[in-house]
């Protein structure tokens, strides 16, 4: 169950590039609030407090701006190119009785039957969309997968998941899969085999005619 976290803000009027560094150097990350068809606001958050609670996978924040407490949530947070420091972040408004649909990450926990067996396993999916309460997103989907024999899969649609929460991602999406070692060979084959082949050859031709 995702907490309400209240996050104090301060409004910016400037924006762009330069007032973004000047920000960051201050320990402090440029966001925009948006939603219920209102004009879009600038303001900023401090750094530490907001990293603190992406990290632990809270979806939902109140935010504090100019005296008034208002109910968000994380829609995009984006990284620097090391994909290490937050640079910019999403917030929309939210009442806490509407549902929204999110992303949320796929766990997988335990040693599949078909490992011991030695087949070797594959998250396809590392998050599904899921549709529920704004209170009620969850901060992660853990998927029991010691079951699984060499040659199965788990789809999106055999993920347990909280009451009242519905996935909205297609429920014949396979998440994690025990692939018998013989297909791992013959998958590699076939990529070498399409694999384009080097333009080297090409090149030096193209040179010596040049010349």
């Amino acid at each position: 169950m995702t907490e309400t976290l209240v996050l104090k803000a301060e409004g910016r009027d400037k924006t762009g590039t330069r007032e973004a560094r000047r920000l960051r150097s201050r320990g402090k990350v440029p966001v925009i609030i948006y939603g219920h068809k209102q004009e879009p606001v600038s303001a900023a958050l401090n750094y530490h407090d907001l990293a603190l609670e992406l990290q632990h996978h809270h979806r939902l924040l109140g935010v504090e701006l100019n005296g008034k407490t208002e109910q968000f949530l994380v829609k995009d947070v984006q990284y620097d190119y090391l994909g290490d420091t937050i640079i910019h972040v999403d917030l929309a408004r939210v009442n806490l009785d509407e549902r929204v649909q999110v992303m949320v990450e796929v766990v997988l926990k335990g040693i599949p039957e078909g490992v011991h067996e030695g087949g070797v396993l594959a998250q396809l999916l590392t998050e599904v969309e899921l549709e529920c309460k704004v209170t009620s997103i969850p901060e992660q989907v853990r998927a029991n997968i010691v079951h699984l024999k060499a040659g199965e899969s788990l789809t999106a649609g055999e993920l347990e998941l909280p009451e009242m929460v519905s996935l909205v991602s297609d429920a014949k999406a396979p998440v994690a899969i025990v692939r018998v070692k013989s297909e791992e060979a013959a998958e590699e084959a076939v990529e070498e085999a399409e694999a384009p082949e080097t333009a080297e050859p090409e090149m030096i031709a193209r040179e010596k005619t040049e010349e």
